[in-house]
Order: C-alpha cells, then sequence, then structure tokens
C-alpha cells in the first residue's frame, strides 16, 4: 500500500471516528470518480484526506468549545466566548482556505490526469498513423510487384501468340510445298503409268500374235501330217 494513499477505515482510525463518518464527508469531495486497490476498496489521496480531516477536525473542535463553555460557570465566560469565537473564525477561516486550496490541488490533479490521458491518446493514434503508413507502404510494394508479374505474363503471352504465329505460318508454307510437290509428280507418275499400260497392250498384242502364228503352224503341220498319213497309206 502506497504511503500516500489511504483506505476509509485507515483515515477513520487516524481521526478516531467511525467509517460513516468518512464516508459522509467523501460525499462532499469535488471530483465523483474515487482510487481503488485491487480488491475493489477505495483509496483516498493526500488532497482528499486533507479535505476530510478538515472537516472532522472542524467539527470536533466547535463540539470541545461548546462544552466548555456550556459547563465553565465563572465570570470569565465573556471572554472565553470571544475567544472561542475568534478561534471559531480563524478555524473557519483556514479550513475554507484548505479546502480552496484543496480544490485547487483537485482541480490540478484532475487536469493533470486528463492531460496525461491526452497524451497518451495522442500517442496511441500517432502510433497508429505510423503503422496505416507501414500497411498502406507495404501494399503498394505488393501491388508493383503483381503489376511487374502482370507484365511479365503479358509478354510471355505476346512470344507464346508469337510462336503460334510463326507455327501456323512454317505449317502454311510447308502444306504449300508439299501440294506443289504432289502437283509435280502425279504427271510423271499418270505419264508412267500410261506407258506401262502401252507396253502391256503392245505385249498382248504381240503375244496374241504370236499365238496365232503358233496356232497356224500347228494346224499347217496338222495338215501336213494328214496328207503324209493318206500318202502312206
Amino acid at each position: 500500500m502506497s504511503e500516500e494513499l489511504k483506505t476509509i477505515k485507515e483515515l477513520a482510525d487516524e481521526l478516531g471516528v467511525n467509517k460513516q463518518n468518512v464516508q459522509y464527508h467523501i460525499k462532499s469531495l469535488p471530483n465523483k470518480e474515487r482510487l481503488k486497490n485491487e480488491k475493489g476498496i477505495i483509496l483516498l489521496t493526500i488532497d482528499e484526506q486533507n479535505f476530510i480531516r478538515a472537516k472532522i477536525l472542524k467539527i470536533s473542535t466547535d463540539k470541545v468549545l461548546a462544552d466548555k463553555v456550556s459547563t465553565d460557570k465563572i465570570s470569565t465566560d465573556k471572554v472565553l466566548a470571544d475567544k472561542v469565537l475568534a478561534d471559531k473564525v480563524s478555524t473557519d477561516k483556514v479550513s475554507t482556505d484548505k479546502v480552496s486550496t484543496d480544490k485547487v490541488s483537485t482541480d490540478k490533479v484532475s487536469t493533470d490526469k486528463e492531460n496525461n490521458f491526452l497524451i497518451e491518446k495522442i500517442k496511441i493514434q500517432e502510433e497508429q498513423i505510423r503503422d496505416l503508413k507501414e500497411q498502406r507502404r507495404n501494399g503498394k510494394e505488393q501491388l508493383d510487384i503483381k503489376d511487374s508479374q502482370i507484365a511479365q505474363m503479358q509478354n510471355l503471352l505476346d512470344q507464346q501468340q508469337r510462336l503460334a504465329l510463326q507455327d501456323k505460318k512454317l505449317l502454311e508454307e510447308y502444306k504449300s510445298e508439299i501440294n506443289e510437290l504432289k502437283s509435280l509428280k502425279m504427271p510423271q507418275e499418270d505419264k508412267k503409268e500410261n506407258q506401262s499400260q502401252e507396253e502391256v497392250q503392245t505385249i498382248k498384242k504381240q503375244m496374241e500374235a504370236l499365238n496365232d502364228k503358233i496356232k497356224g503352224q500347228e494346224q499347217l503341220n496338222n495338215q501336213v501330217s494328214k496328207k503324209w498319213y493318206q500318202f502312206w497309206k
């Protein structure tokens, strides 16, 4: 526990009053937000302790002085009453000054807290801005890489298309050359085929003529044989 912070019970024990008395004066504090420890117990700052201490001590002083005045029957009552009144006025002035000082101090603490909160908030926002700038820079680098990849793919596609056109052109040229070769070859084959057919026909005719001669010779031989047979008969 910090030496500057005290719980309600600790302050009540110090001032010799109960916790309810301290809690009653807590309601008069300027700021409504209370500090708490990890167990949820309210902690009072130095300014809050001084504020409550002044309230309780003022009440105690007034009560003691009033009891003393009422029980003292000597002739000096007026003097004592004047003294009590003067002390009360002085105590009220001190209490008022203390309350004013405490209020100024409390306002300063509250202002400092607000300023610290704003400073932390600005730091967080600056960090977020740096993160966004870094993300934007990374995003731009990724876009540049994607654009480069797309450009490379486009170049490859263009090259592929050019090669395909070249292949198509070469294929057309090959087809044209083949057709030309066929057109040159066909007449020669036709001519050879015609020549072969003519030669076959000629050979056939020659063979037919030869056969006719052979048949004629055989007939002639048969006739000669018959004549000789009849002659010798």
